[in-house]
Order: C-alpha cells, then sequence, then structure tokens
C-alpha cells in the first residue's frame, strides 16, 4: 500500500469512528486540523507524510471518548500496522499523538518538528471564529454557561478565554503558528471586547 492508498485509508477509518463526535472534537476538526498543519508544513518544514498521518490520527482514541484512557496512539498503531505502513513511520506517528495534547504539556516527551507543526494546527483550532464557536458548544454540550451576571469568578466559557485560549499563542512551536495563533487572538479579543461592551461589563 503506498502513501496515499494509506492516507485514504486512514481518513476513512478515522472519519467512520469520529463520525457520532461534536462539539469541536468530531471529523470537522480532524479536518481543519489537517488543514492548518499543511499551511505551517509549507513554511516550517518536515515531513508530510508523517504530518498529515498525525493530524488525522491525534484524537482517533481521546481520552474524552474512552471512559479517560487515551488511546490514540494505541488505535494508531494497530491502523498503521494493518495498513503495512513503515514501522519507522508507525513510531513517529505513535510518539507525537502520544506527547501532543495541551493536558500532557508539562509530562511530554519533546516533539519533532512535524509533531510540533501538528500541535501548532491543534492548538490553532482553539482560536479565532471557530475557537469562540468551540467554546459555546463545549458549554452548551456540559451545561457551563458563556458567562454568568454579577459574578466574574464562575466557571463559564468566558472565563475559559483567559484561563487557556489567550495563552496559547505563546506556546505556539513555529512561526507560522504563532502568527497564524495571532491573527485569530486579535480576533477573539475584538469578539470579547464588543461582548462586554454590549453586556455593560
Amino acid at each position: 500500500m503506498n502513501n496515499v492508498e494509506i492516507l485514504e485509508r486512514v481518513e476513512s477509518e478515522v472519519r467512520k469512528r469520529l463520525a457520532n463526535y461534536g462539539a469541536g472534537h468530531g471529523f470537522d476538526h480532524i479536518e481543519r486540523v489537517v488543514s492548518s498543519a499543511l499551511k505551517i508544513q509549507v513554511e516550517a518544514g518536515g515531513d508530510r507524510f508523517v504530518i498529515e498521518l498525525s493530524a488525522l490520527l491525534h484524537d482517533v482514541g481521546d481520552a474524552k471518548f474512552h471512559q479517560g484512557v487515551e488511546r490514540s496512539g494505541e488505535i494508531s498503531r494497530q491502523l498503521l500496522s494493518d495498513y503495512a505502513a513503515d514501522p519507522r513511520i508507525i513510531d513517529h506517528v505513535v510518539h507525537i499523538v502520544d506527547n501532543l495534547s495541551f493536558r500532557k504539556r508539562h509530562s511530554a516527551e519533546l516533539l519533532s518538528l512535524e509533531g510540533q507543526v501538528v500541535q501548532d494546527a491543534d492548538r490553532l483550532d482553539a482560536l479565532g471564529a471557530i475557537g469562540i464557536i468551540r467554546t459555546i458548544e463545549y458549554g452548551e454540550s456540559v451545561g457551563q454557561p458563556f458567562y454568568v451576571s454579577g459574578d466574574p469568578a464562575a466557571k463559564s466559557g468566558l472565563g475559559h478565554f483567559h484561563d487557556k485560549l489567550f495563552k496559547l499563542r505563546e506556546l505556539m512551536n513555529t512561526d507560522a503558528g504563532k502568527r497564524m495563533a495571532g491573527e485569530r487572538e486579535s480576533f477573539m479579543r475584538a469578539f470579547i471586547h464588543q461582548f462586554e461592551s454590549e453586556t455593560n461589563m
């Protein structure tokens, strides 16, 4: 099986596995991460095949959908072995998806350039217009309000911007990722400014 065929098989399998997941973690998220990763790769470099595979597989076994157990590396190894991918490629992809997430940032092993590109692309998807929508959708899915009038300390979607999202630009690895994150963060800050002015905050 050549690289194109492997990518096609992986995409089809991931699309099927994530078909019922929403709130920013369905296949729509995967498509956006792949697109951003390939744009960053043009400027930052790295093995395009490894980057695309890792972007496709990075959430295939997300802990949120597996009783709190992260299985993306395990599932990636199984699928790529089934498709007879080069063992070195498999090891590289598994290392990336095992060390990519924001949750593991303090315990993760160092990422290769390819991993850094995919990590930037994944973090970009939490920013900009998509980031705003994902924050609202996630809040709806867990019963968390976007803001609580009169209680700025209450856990809310609005608080999430300051607690996490506005910190992502500084965590980007590549120059391209930092630039793209800056553009998206500016849009989000304009949105928050407008929201606060309309709600007299």
